[in-house]
């Protein structure tokens, strides 16, 4: 099914080609219509959808168990071959093929822990380090129960440390193979392959923010064929001047033919909150055709991220959430930052010192760029960064706002004549930011945490935007790791609502390692 098939609306078609331009839907069951400009099938687009689902299932699993394998091969040869962790005694040597079947109640036991923990029906782009989350638990489980069937069923005396070393080695062999299945389903998601195919059902801003997340970020796995909505007025505040990311394919009541006939395998209702008596008939239309549906929750008039949901008798109830990092929260944040600051002294600080020396070599003007920057609960501070531009760019930012990329009050500019030659380089590579560090040690800003603006653009925010001043302000965060300067502002605000809210130590953790990948790859960075 090649990418972009199927997108022009019927409304589009001259007046009288409609009715020839699309099939009838009289005879033929709604999810066996062909697509047109397609290859024609018999099947249905769920039976079809299922069939590919156990296909990647398979391959998962069969890579696994290799993995597992060369994983436990390994081990043996570092325990019996080279011996690591002390010399083993001849009477206590074993042939590889006595540990044959230890090996068979590994991957027996791993396979079934696996799928007992989900991890073969993790969603079908779920993140390298959510599988190997999964991965590291699983086999841990398994190794263990391996230990303990094997310790009670076999007389003879294994080396202890051949379990731990088959943990390490199947562990980091299982890893590398859902890393390089991850980087060859991006890649293939990247060249327009394999997408799943995906409706939205809504037009306002909600539903824009969605359909430009799935057509800006096409490492999703998704191909967005349309939406469908009613030409329902706008409230005062909602920009609908700008054109819609997708094509329109009609109003609500073409939603079932426009799933029948483009192929649809996902359904995002993003509708706003005053049609969410829509609802019950797309959820019932979505069941008909066996096409799974997702709904998007219209908090806007709630501050977005700002709810949490409990039960009272059956009945939810929604509740305003807290910033969580406050208290011992924010000193265990704290502590966080500055270890590994202080941790990584020597390799920044040397780095500092080699990148100080060419931008003195490139362009006259100081090293290092101040500019006061808007901290948390609204403070102002002195922020640094190395000089990226020439040495009047602030004056010549006036000149250029009328070509800014950038969404809200942000100013972003893909191709901005300020910028020096060393500067360029420093900005793909995000090495600018490291002066950033002595923020940190200062208390001023934090390794991870919502990027500090401008008094310029802190004075445009709206009264909800201005909950992301409740949080120090951090060198990286959700949206840097996960979309970069390609996320546009109200969705950056929202990830770093999100951020505070929900804040735990192992999400700064994870946002870094997220954050490595990000930087490596130069995605959205200028």
């Amino acid at each position: 099914m090649e990418r972009g098939v199927g997108r022009v609306s019927e409304a589009a078609l001259p007046p009288g080609e409609r009715t020839e331009a699309m099939p009838s839907l009289a005879a033929t069951p709604a999810d066996e219509v062909a697509i047109p400009g397609t290859r024609s099938t018999a099947l249905p687009v769920h039976t079809l959808r299922a069939r590919r689902t156990r296909g990647q299932t398979t391959t998962l699993l069969l890579l696994d168990v290799a993995m597992i394998v060369v994983g436990f091969v390994l081990a043996y040869v570092l325990r019996y071959v080279v011996q690591f962790g002390g010399n083993v005694a001849a009477a206590n040597f074993r042939d590889f093929s006595s540990f044959l079947p230890t090996l068979g109640l590994l991957i027996g036991t791993a396979l079934v822990v696996l799928v007992f923990k989900g991890g073969y029906r993790l969603p079908r782009n779920a993140t390298w380090l959510a599988q190997a989350s999964v991965l590291s638990s699983s086999l841990l489980t398994a190794v263990a129960l391996t230990i303990i069937i094997t310790s009670i069923s076999n007389v003879e005396r294994y080396s202890r440390l051949i379990f731990v070393l088959a943990f390490v080695a199947t562990l980091t062999m299982t890893a590398l193979g859902r890393l390089g299945a991850t980087l060859l389903r991006n890649r293939r998601w990247r060249s327009g392959r394999d997408l799943e195919r995906v409706l939205v059902v809504g037009g306002m801003g909600l539903a824009r923010q969605v359909m430009a997340t799935l057509r800006d970020r096409p490492a999703l796995g998704y191909d967005l064929v349309g939406f469908v909505a009613d030409q329902t007025p706008p409230p005062p505040d909602d920009d609908a001047t700008r054109p819609p990311p997708g094509a329109c394919l009609g109003g609500l009541a073409a939603l079932a033919p426009s799933i029948a006939q483009r192929g649809v395998e996902r359904v995002i209702v993003a509708l706003p909150f005053w049609e969410n008596h829509r609802l019950p008939k797309i959820v019932d239309t979505c069941y008909q055709l066996g096409v799974p549906f997702q709904v998007v929750p219209d908090f806007y008039e709630l501050s977005f991220d700002r709810v949490s949901v409990e039960e009272l008798g059956g009945v939810p109830l929604i509740d305003l959430r807290e910033n969580a990092i406050r208290g011992w929260n924010y000193a265990i944040k704290r502590a966080l930052d500055v270890g590994l600051v202080v941790a990584t002294l020597p390799l920044w600080g040397l780095l500092s010192l080699v990148i100080m020396l060419l931008i003195r070599l490139d362009s006259p003007g100081n090293v290092i760029f101040r500019q006061t920057r808007i901290g948390r609960n609204g403070r102002p501070f002195e922020f640094l960064k190395f000089r990226t531009m020439v040495p009047n760019a602030e004056h010549l930012k006036a000149d250029l706002m009328h070509l800014s990329e950038g969404s809200g009050p942000m100013f972003k500019m893909k191709h901005d004549p300020r910028v020096t030659r060393v500067g360029g380089w420093l900005r793909r590579t995000s090495l600018d930011e490291l002066p950033q560090f002595w923020n940190v040690l200062r208390g001023e800003m934090s390794l991870v945490g919502p990027r500090p603006v401008v008094p310029e653009e802190v004075a445009q925010y709206e009264p909800w935007q201005r909950r992301r001043l409740e949080v120090t302000p951090g060198c990286t965060g959700l949206w840097q790791a996960t979309g970069r300067s390609d996320t546009s502002f109200d969705e950056m605000v929202r990830l770093d609502i999100y951020y505070a809210e929900h804040w735990t130590f192992g999400m700064d953790i994870r946002i870094i390692l997220l954050t490595i990948p990000a930087l490596l790859s130069g995605r959205g960075a200028y």
